[in-house]
């Protein structure tokens, strides 16, 4: 599977390289970049077979992934400035230019930190063999609460926390119906991720948002434990924050796991020690987690005396937060290129 992975690496490499030969115009430069390195482009695609990937050839499969996007991101500047040139002379060329009127510059823009920090984290649990699965953001009711061990009394289905569209239809508060409905299916094991938006009626101020991003894990399979857990998450906070990073688990409550824990990983800024960015405290909570809890299974159709597992989630901005040091969230969608522009 890896070298069929590698034969349409290279297909796609080649494609885009010979079209940015001949490109011509902007337009047709952008149509490249967003078949090729968009969010629905070739190489986006060619990632969600990475699950095939026998473990040991996964590091050097992504490797080549992140060689091939490297070249083709070198190529589409290097297009860029030829088409920017090319433009200049025949604008040159046609008419007499005012050189005391201000420069217009081309400013093409470049990733959101939150795109940034969640193609990280897709690396890192695709490299552990995690296949990445969105779903509807407009959900049921059943799947985004009843299915996940949420019964119709609880707090988070009042309507002050959670956008009704009716009795039944919610805007998701949640990825996890998403592993609701992959478990339903019944394709076992799995090993997944489900990145995407949520909604909570949250006021707007420095760490809330109404609307905000969420990226959830779930792995069932026969005799998962807490370790598994545990060692899965250590890999985790070790790659997207460094090798010295520590995790600490703490106990706590989800509906929808059991036993249920929050985990904290040491202050990256002063390795524990205290400083203003952990508060003094040396860690720095980032995710809730737990083994996902038997009825659960059960609602989802899977034999909880035959599989387990255990699930995960993590806000987005939260990463993003405090990988890029910002204490405002707000500062994330006010679209102020001063700010945008440093990432």
């Amino acid at each position: 599977m890896s070298d069929s992975i590698k034969e349409k690496l290279e297909g796609i490499v080649s494609k885009a390289l010979n079209s940015l030969e001949i490109v011509s115009t902007p337009d047709a430069l952008n149509e490249i970049r967003v078949n090729v390195l968009g969010k629905k482009g070739e190489l986006k695609e060619l990632m969600k077979s990475m699950k095939d990937v026998a473990p040991e050839d996964r590091p050097k499969v992504g490797q080549l992934v992140n060689e091939a996007r490297d070249q083709i991101t070198e190529k589409l500047e290097a297009a860029k400035q030829k088409i920017e040139m090319q433009q200049m002379e025949l604008k040159m060329a046609a008419e007499t230019i005012d050189v005391t009127l201000p420069a217009k510059k081309n400013v093409i823009g470049h990733r959101h930190p939150n795109t940034i920090a969640l193609e990280e984290l897709e690396r890192i649990f695709v490299g552990m063999g995690y296949e990445v699965i969105e779903g509807p953001e407009v959900e049921w009711d059943e799947y985004n609460f009843t299915k996940l061990n949420i019964p119709p009394n609880h707090p988070a289905k009042d309507e002050q926390d959670t956008f009704y569209i009716n009795k039944d239809i919610v805007l998701r508060t949640q990825t996890s119906p998403v592993q609701a409905r992959r478990m339903e299916e019944g394709n076992l094991p799995i090993r997944m991720i489900s990145p995407g938006r949520v909604f909570r009626s949250d006021e707007v101020d420095a760490t809330h948002s109404p609307s905000f991003h969420q990226v959830e894990g779930l792995v069932i399979d026969k005799n998962i434990t807490f370790a598994d857990l545990k060692g899965t998450l250590e890999m985790f906070a070790k790659q997207i924050f460094g090798e010295e990073t520590k995790t600490k688990f703490r106990p706590h409550h989800f509906p929808f796991t059991e036993p249920s824990a929050e985990m904290d990983v040491s202050c990256f800024k002063c390795g524990g020690k205290g400083c203003r960015f952990c508060k003094g405290e040396g860690w720095i909570e980032i995710l809730g987690c737990g083994m996902v809890h038997p009825h659960v299974l059960e609602m989802c159709g899977i034999d909880p005396e035959e599989y387990n597992g255990f699930a995960f989630g993590v806000g987005l901005e939260r990463i993003a937060l405090l990988k890029y040091e910002i204490d405002d969230m707000r500062l994330l969608y006010e679209n102020d290129e001063r700010f945008l522009k440093q990432f």
